[in-house]
């Protein structure tokens, strides 16, 4: 099957930024990470125009959503969580993430209430999850004022290269800047509550940093962060700029 102009253009940029990415890989980190997310783009570009010339879309096999809880909540006790009445996280502590939970495509009503307390809530949402989707539902905040974050997770990766994304948990800081060490911003101005997108990268082990948005104020060094291939990363920025706990990364799969 012959490519078409937009196929042929999206590999030739593809291999053009891959060539830049390889050359900068051990000298320059920012510029590698910049330059590899652009030779992703254009790869999965074209790929995409390949499936959809070659395979049309088909009706297929039902499959469950998956949903996982996350405890950023510094300043909440443990909590137990209920789905539908049912109780699926028995006193769950901060800085924990759930294993997936496999259940139908559907509604559901989530509620958290302090751990062995069913006396009221400390926080209770409705969710919608769609069939072989994935999902992370976080809370953070004060435990008089939880705050409920839905993300849907990817867990899908090209062959040999891994992903990663940033989520700003840290109900009392500024917005933020995740930069690679001592060189250029790779997200910036990330606020409380927001997220970045997954960002497509070759496998390697990279210092990072969070800083000040806007300023080289560095408030969290994140050593030595790892991304293996085949993998896909979540960062969590936790804890607290004033009453402690101290502001943290937690690194989730997924």
């Amino acid at each position: 099957m012959s490519l078409n102009r937009n196929q042929d253009s999206h590999f030739q940029k593809a291999g053009q930024y891959d060539l830049l990415a390889n050359y900068y890989k051990y000298i320059d980190p920012a510029k590698h990470i910049a330059y590899y997310q652009k030779h992703l783009k254009y790869m999965t570009l074209a790929a995409h125009s390949l499936r959809t010339q070659m395979n049309p879309p088909q009706s297929g096999t039902a499959f469950p959503a998956k949903i996982r809880f996350v405890h950023a909540s510094n300043d909440a006790s443990n909590v137990d969580i209920y789905v539908n009445g049912l109780r699926v996280l028995n006193d769950f502590p901060f800085k924990e993430a759930s294993t997936y939970l496999s259940l139908p495509a559907g509604k559901y009503q989530v509620d958290i209430y302090p751990a062995g307390n069913m006396v009221s809530t400390v926080l209770s949402r409705k969710i919608i999850v769609g069939q072989g989707k994935n999902y992370s539902f976080l809370f953070s905040g004060t435990g008089k004022n939880l705050k409920w974050l839905a993300l849907e997770d990817e867990h899908h990766v090209p062959y040999g290269e891994t992903k990663v994304r940033f989520i700003h948990l840290a109900h009392d800081a500024p917005a933020f800047d995740i930069a690679v060490k001592n060189r250029d911003v790779i997200f910036s101005n990330i606020a409380y509550r927001k997220f970045t997108s997954y960002l497509g990268l070759s496998p390697m082990t990279v210092d990072l940093e969070t800083r000040i948005a806007g300023s080289k104020n560095v408030v969290l060094s994140i050593p030595h962060v790892r991304l293996e291939p085949n993998k896909v990363y979540s960062i969590l920025l936790i804890g607290s700029v004033t009453d402690g706990p101290d502001l943290e990364a937690i690194m989730l799969e997924g």
